[in-house]
């Protein structure tokens, strides 16, 4: 089938379908920009697509981005926007441009230290809303859904914690899903991606409380991907496939308002400790976090399980995880992204104080996360 040319709000206004970057200029000029900065992460700014993408818009380019970005790049990103005397971001690439491009939009107009906004308490009221830039995000990975988020993912490297810094207002504007900037995706990282959505559905779909809201949208979100991620990755031209892992991707960053858990409280120290690929991180915990979480999520995963088309059962579920990660090459255990035995105690304690720890179905302090490490290192589930 042709994909479709539709736009909706939720509450973001979203532009999903090919080609649709072409509408770059306009949303900026709409948002009221005339000197956008368009951050992006160094491997994209040699790509055309982005030059093309940057010069469309009148935008200057920004690079200077690591793969697990840092406050270093924060400061420099806000630098380059100051001294350039922009007026909005331009977010383009995977989700460590988009935290940090909005976290630039964000931090531009502030005069307090970043880390005075992290999300705790009600520290994001500091800030001055006002001088918060308008944000267009351009997503090119179907994954963490940053483009319909309100926060950035920053490593604190004074002291080896990945922070949240949270605002409301960092919540992009407009959002432009375009497949075809997807479609050079490699296939691993099209799958680390995609099992980096599949975690944002599930822990929100699992996670305690009432939101039948966002448990609608976790349960549809798990189903694109059930039905589309392994095509992606087999065909990366597949522009059907791509489209619906990009809608996959942002619906399961609008369910996880309603909570995430122990696969990204763990996934966050492990990545701030080793450098691995956050979405990989999350697909190698998966399974574990799962059993460990069974006792409070069988009856629910059970009607997930039905909903995707499986047998509705929990075991029905856990053998699907196991597969698909079999499919697409995902390690089985932490010790293969070089997570060593020394580090198992650090990364329990700094789980523990991770926000994402009280969003779990079962209590998850130290305790639970060694419990967890263990068995994640052990290759060992259920």
């Amino acid at each position: 089938m042709d994909l479709p040319h539709a736009n909706w709000n939720y509450p973001t206004t979203i532009r999903f379908g090919a080609g649709r970057v072409a509408e770059l200029p306009e949303a900026c000029r709409s948002l009221g920009m005339e000197r956008p900065l368009l951050v992006t992460d160094p491997a994209l700014a040699e790509l055309a697509m982005t030059r093309d993408a940057a010069a469309s818009a009148g935008a200057e380019l920004f690079c200077a981005v690591h793969a697990n970005p840092v406050g270093a790049d924060v400061e420099a990103g806000v630098a380059a926007y100051r001294a350039g005397g922009h007026d909005g971001v331009i977010a383009f690439g995977g989700g460590s441009a988009l935290d940090v491009g909005k976290t630039v939009a964000f931090q531009a107009g502030q005069v307090r230290p970043l880390w005075d906004f992290e999300d705790r308490e009600d520290w994001w009221t500091r800030a001055d809303p006002a001088a918060i830039a308008p944000i267009v995000a351009v997503p090119t990975t179907a994954g963490t859904g940053s483009e319909v988020g309100r926060a950035g993912v920053i490593l604190d490297e004074g002291e080896g914690v990945k922070k949240i810094i949270f605002h409301p207002k960092m919540l992009p504007a407009i959002v432009i899903l375009d497949p075809e900037l997807t479609v050079g995706l490699p296939p691993h990282v099209t799958a680390a991606t995609g099992m980096d959505a599949l975690s944002h559905c599930l822990e929100a779909y699992c996670a305690p409380g009432f939101h039948p809201m966002a448990d609608g949208i976790a349960a549809e979100g798990t189903k694109l991907i059930a039905d589309w991620l392994a095509k992606a990755v087999e065909d990366g031209s597949n522009l059907e496939a791509r489209g619906n892992m990009l809608v996959a991707a942002t619906m399961g960053a609008t369910a996880f308002q309603k909570g995430l858990g122990g696969m990204h409280a763990l996934a966050h120290p492990i990545g701030a400790l080793s450098g691995s690929h956050h979405g990989l991180t999350n697909a190698v915990l998966m399974p574990y976090i799962l059993a460990f979480n069974r006792p409070e999520i069988e009856e629910k995963v059970a009607r997930l399980a039905g909903f995707i088309g499986l047998e509705p059962s929990f075991e029905a579920f856990l053998a699907w995880i196991l597969d698909l990660r079999r499919r697409l090459a995902i390690p089985h255990g932490l010790a293969e992204l070089g997570v060593e035995s020394s580090q198992l105690e650090r990364i329990a304690t700094m789980a523990e104080a991770d926000p994402s720890a009280g969003g779990n179905p079962r209590p998850f302090g130290s305790a639970e996360a060694r419990q967890v490490l263990a068995a994640a290192m052990a290759g060992r589930v259920g």
